[in-house]
């Protein structure tokens, strides 16, 4: 598959790049992009939920009555899970809920997603560019001109680029990876993937 390079102005370049049939042309493999998001959702998650079992609650060593005589029910502690205030059934504890995958399915996955992409002709590519210092306004301009501003967008760079990510991290809706970096959740949770010229080759690298 052969895309266009656009510049930053939104006008096309004249040079095209040849995308690899073995990355971005394969069946797409639903279920392996299912278990890579549900990994990845599930990596994310602290797991540091805790509530008070009965044994964990505050007060209740004394026997609220006595035994018998009453007319009511029998009761050892007020701190019993039938009491309000009292501790609390099998409640959550701390614990992880991560998940691993084997590489191979982790790299189907993304191949996946990028397949996806390419098939709804939702890949951009554009040439190499990076700001001497951060400037939110120049990379909204950016945005304007490629017709993005108001999309979900990820962009895919070759590199460590500081500047760029300052310059974007402020606008909603806009995302800022390295190519490396990028998981199957990053590259199916957008509308439009924008990927740098340069950064076609590193993600061909790493997932050939």
């Amino acid at each position: 598959m052969k895309l266009e390079v656009y510049k930053i102005d939104g006008s096309k370049s004249g040079e095209t790049v040849e995308l690899s049939d073995a990355i971005f042309g394969i069946e797409p493999n639903d279920h392996v992009i299912y278990l890579a998001v549900k990994a990845y959702l599930a990596n994310r998650r602290q797991g540091t939920h805790k509530a008070k079992e009965r044994s964990e609650v505050r007060g209740g060593g004394r026997k609220p009555w006595r035994q018998k005589g009453r007319g009511t029910a029998r009761a050892g502690t007020i701190r019993s899970p039938l009491w309000v205030g009292g501790g609390t059934v099998f409640g959550p504890r701390p614990r992880s809920y991560r998940q691993k995958l084997n590489k191979k399915v982790m790299k189907l996955a993304r191949k996946s997603a990028l397949s996806y992409k390419a098939k709804a002709n939702q890949i951009l590519v554009i040439e190499d560019f990076d700001f001497e210092a951060p400037k939110t306004s120049k990379f909204a301009e950016i945005l304007k001109s490629l017709n993005l501003d108001g999309k979900k967008v990820l962009l895919l760079t070759d590199e460590t680029r500081n500047n760029l990510y300052k310059s974007g991290r402020n606008i909603p809706k806009v995302n800022i990876l390295e190519a490396y970096k990028a998981s199957t959740y990053d590259l199916v949770n957008n509308q439009i993937l924008v990927i740098q010229q340069s950064a076609i080759k590193k993600i061909e690298d790493i997932l050939n």
